[in-house]
């Protein structure tokens, strides 16, 4: 991902990198990709194990407005 500028898959058009986020409480927090099945649990409604989080990039197409998502490290909040 990272600097270079990938053109849209669907017109071609330029990708600008940012980000979807949810929301903690008063919190705003970028949105996490979780590996595997979720399981319930009684006081958070489902356990996140923090080893098997990733944080999540969205791309926007400036033309179309196709979005992209990938989820890598590098897309945590600095």
């Amino acid at each position: 991902m990272g600097e270079q500028s990938t053109p849209c898959p669907k017109c071609k058009g330029e990708m600008v990198q940012g980000f979807t986020f949810d929301i903690d409480g008063h919190r705003r927090v970028v949105s996490t990709w979780v590996e595997g099945a979720p399981e319930s649990s009684f006081w958070q409604g489902a356990k996140v194990p923090v080893e098997k989080c990733l944080p999540v990039g969205t791309f926007r197409c400036s033309v179309c407005g196709f979005l992209e998502a990938y989820a890598r490290s590098e897309f945590a909040a600095k």
